[in-house]
């Protein structure tokens, strides 16, 4: 046994004895194993991936099958990336390294911060904690992902956090930044010159980050270990993870449409041979033409070539957008979607056969770079595949998230979230009833409000809004809400909302 630490990439939090065995991933294997033991990744076995389990069967996806299935995913492209040419493995050296096991361990935690009922409970508890909380930041699961890593969850009871090597706390920073700076710096940059992920309206910040100002001081100490890496990419391991959500996304959700009967072939069919028939026509047709009646096939699809254009002019090419239009509506419209499932043994390897296909490709068209566009990253897809991507997400997108029947129950539970919120900040407002609240909750709130006021101390600049010790404890206090609410499970905030009467208000 030796507590040095030799590669600042295993570098914890806290100093731990480091096992010697001649395994180069031991510190990271310990990683992966305290992130699979953890409650918090034991919960998303109960959180809605897309469509509900209840309303189909067991079949469905949830946060957990599918974080697994990403894990899987990651791990065959970082395992090609180790074995790839003498000219990759340079590069990803020059980078820090691409570890197997580390890409495992992020591509575990990406999902830990997902509330209830996915991400429409995100959207929810964003919008409830800036308007009605005091919390400027909001709420975003990537950044709840890294404070449950670093802050909520525990490893023993010495410190916060799971105590993981900075290689991994690294790997889950899909968006390296804090929500508020974009609001007030770099404003003027053109939205294909801004990091994928930061969004077009920026009067409330980023429209996606990494990381809470709570932990900013974070950012310095994980990044530390990878200096030739610049402030606003991924990390290789972080790269191969969000490509590997990307693969899983597109494909396996793709499963449970099919499965669930929601991707119709009509309607999918319409939209895309209206594209391939009509392109020309349609390239010609104004903006506002086609945003006034976006229900008219193709025109939806129109929107998609042009954004794409316009934001990723780096990659984005009207022969390989044509093409994957052309490979969906033959492979998935003409192929699969032309029998419908019906649980039968021949509908199951036709689904298969089609997942297992173009995965196969996805996971041969990675492109290692070591200068990506800002809107890229150093481990990414080739152009075709990027595009097919980009169109198989097009079809989630427009034909099951903006699915009537699916916006029907979904309102609902919008209204679940926010009630169950506001009855909770509610109660812990009450000073005569406020000590009977869940214990977890009360202590969280303790625990919170000592962080900012810490924070104020230390980075007043940090903090958005009025900074009184009125203000700091409704932070602290919103933020606890948000902490208790985001770690439920989807049955556990529906029975915590009809006991409390929240959803009936």
């Amino acid at each position: 046994m030796s507590d040095q630490i030799l590669d600042p990439r295993q570098e914890r939090v806290i100093a731990e004895p480091v096992e010697t065995e001649g395994r180069e991933s031991r510190p990271y294997r310990i990683d992966l194993e305290r992130l699979r033991f953890s409650p918090y990744f034991s919960r998303l076995s109960a959180v809605t991936q897309v469509i509900p389990q209840a309303s189909v069967g067991p079949v469905i996806h949830n946060r957990l099958t599918h974080s697994i299935k990403v894990t899987s995913v990651a791990r065959e492209i970082a395992v090609s990336l180790v074995h790839s040419d003498p000219q990759t493995r340079a590069i990803l050296d020059s980078l820090g390294g691409c570890d197997p096991v580390v890409v495992q361990a992020a591509a575990s935690a990406h999902d830990l911060g997902h509330p209830p009922f996915g991400h429409l409970g995100e959207q929810v508890l964003d919008r409830v904690a800036r308007e009605r909380l005091g919390l400027p930041e909001g709420f975003e699961g990537n950044a709840q992902t890294f404070r449950i890593l670093t802050e909520l969850d525990t490893h023993g009871a010495a410190q916060p956090g799971l105590n993981l090597t900075a290689a991994v706390r690294a790997a889950v920073l899909k968006y390296p930044w804090t929500r508020l700076p974009w609001a007030t710096e770099n404003t003027e940059l053109a939205p294909e010159l801004r990091p994928r992920g930061v969004g077009d309206v920026l009067s409330t910040g980023a429209h996606k980050f990494s990381i809470y100002s709570l932990h900013e001081r974070e950012i310095a100490r994980v990044r530390a270990a990878y200096p030739a890496i610049a402030p606003w990419q991924q990390t290789v391991e972080c790269s191969v993870m969000d490509i590997a959500d990307d693969i899983a996304y597109s494909l396996h959700d793709l499963d449970d449409f099919y499965r669930a009967g929601v991707l119709q072939h009509a309607s999918v069919s319409s939209e895309l041979r209206t594209w391939l028939r009509s392109r020309s026509a349609l390239a010609a047709l104004d903006r506002r033409e086609l945003e006034a009646d976006t229900r008219t096939p193709g025109n939806a699809l129109e929107l998609l070539r042009r954004r794409a254009l316009s934001r990723d002019s780096w990659i984005a090419d009207d022969e390989a957008f044509r093409n994957a239009v052309d490979r969906v509506n033959r492979e998935l419209v003409d192929g699969l979607l032309a029998v419908p499932f019906d649980g039968g043994i021949n509908s199951e390897r036709a689904l298969s056969a089609f997942i297992r296909r173009w995965l196969d490709r996805f996971q041969r068209s990675i492109v290692v770079e070591a200068t990506p566009h800002v809107r890229s990253g150093h481990v990414r897809l080739e152009r075709q595949a990027w595009h097919d991507v980009m169109v198989l997400k097009f079809v989630h997108s427009r034909f099951v998230l903006d699915n009537p029947d699916l916006a029907t129950a979904q309102r609902g539970q919008a209204r679940l979230v926010e009630s169950l919120v506001l009855g909770l900040d509610e109660w812990l407002r009450d000073p005569h009833d406020a000590f009977r609240a869940p214990r977890r909750l009360l202590e969280s709130a303790e625990d919170a409000t000592e962080s900012y006021f810490e924070l104020r101390e230390s980075t007043p600049e940090s903090l958005s809004g009025p900074t009184d010790d009125l203000s700091i404890h409704r932070r602290g206090r919103g933020r606890a809400i948000v902490d208790y609410v985001a770690s439920l499970t989807d049955a556990q905030a529906q029975s915590m909302a009809a006991l409390m009467g929240t959803s009936r208000v």
